[in-house]
């Protein structure tokens, strides 16, 4: 609950002040993004399962940004930016609805 109240602020702040992005992090934020709500999807999930705890999902919302931030980085570097960047947000995409279905299941009890 925490979790989805954290991120309903950050949205309401981030409407409100618009903050610039650098150019040099333009391409990194889409990733951060991705990565936060797969933290925060996994945290809701974790909770219904009455198997949430705090520290854990802090530690996996800050690593998940800095996993999926660092392997785009590696790409960068790489000359393959973009595809790495495709194969994170396919591999975060996947794990998201994976967890959006389990929170629907527990809802709907289907």
């Amino acid at each position: 609950m925490i979790a989805a109240l954290g991120l309903l602020v950050g949205i309401v702040l981030g409407l409100i002040f618009q903050p610039d992005v650098p150019l040099g992090l333009e391409p990194y934020l889409p990733i951060a993004v991705v990565a936060a709500l797969d933290a925060v999807f996994g945290g809701l999930r974790a909770y219904l399962d009455g198997i949430f705890d705090d520290k854990v999902f802090v530690v996996s919302f800050f690593s998940n940004v800095v996993i999926a931030a660092a392997i785009v980085y590696l790409g960068d570097k790489l000359g393959v930016g973009g595809q790495l960047s495709t194969g994170v947000i396919v591999v975060l995409g996947i794990r998201i609805f994976s967890n959006v279905a389990a929170i629907r299941r527990h809802l709907f009890h289907a």
